[in-house]
């Protein structure tokens, strides 16, 4: 593979070519497009940094999913430490600053008649746990297959669809609740 001896053309066509999807991975999951973007770097930079030590054994695009993934993941660890860090220096006196995540955020893929619906999904989305919430990004908003799935979050395929089951029940608990709430506010 040309791009394992740090071929730079090759590098560059295969920001070109998985950009977008590691992206629209990486958004889907922190709910964030300034921490997408800077997330989505990162991705590309381990990938040029570790590319000699793919092997194969996988097809590249779950490897990529699978650093996309992690990547995501340790960012949502590491704002969630922020945050309480702030929670407790405020406690003690420390820092006044509060940590600002915003309550809405669009995603790229989402019609603008479809924002507010979308709002909505992506607010539950964020109450689910970190593995429902990968698996049901990666099948509903990436569309792919739950063997993918399975290949990109080491687990079985039962297991994939069993979070995505889940996911899609407690979904629909926490948006009926919204959508509840809602229609008693407008009457």
């Amino acid at each position: 593979m040309q791009l394992q001896q740090g071929d730079e053309t090759a590098f560059r066509k295969l920001v070109d070519t998985w950009q977008d999807m590691v992206y629209n991975t990486v958004a889907g999951i922190v709910q964030n497009a300034d921490d997408a973007d800077d997330l989505t770097q990162e991705v590309f930079i381990q990938v040029y940094q570790s590319v000699s030590s793919f092997k194969g054994e996988s097809k590249f695009s779950t490897w990529l999913y699978r650093i996309a993934v992690t990547k995501s993941l340790d960012h949502l660890k590491r704002k969630k430490r922020k945050k309480r860090f702030a929670f407790v220096q405020s406690l003690f006196g420390g820092s006044s600053e509060e940590v600002i995540h915003p309550a809405d955020y669009d995603h790229p893929g989402v019609l603008t008649e479809n924002k507010e619906k979308a709002a909505a999904l992506f607010k539950a989305l964020q109450q689910l746990p970190d593995n429902q919430r990968i698996a049901f990004t990666l099948h509903k908003l990436e569309a792919q297959k739950h063997q993918d799935i399975a290949e990109v979050m080491n687990l079985s395929v039962p297991a994939v669809e069993s979070l995505i089951a889940r996911a899609k029940s407690n979904l629909r608990k926490i948006l009926e609740n919204y959508y509840v709430q809602n229609i008693a506010q407008e009457l």
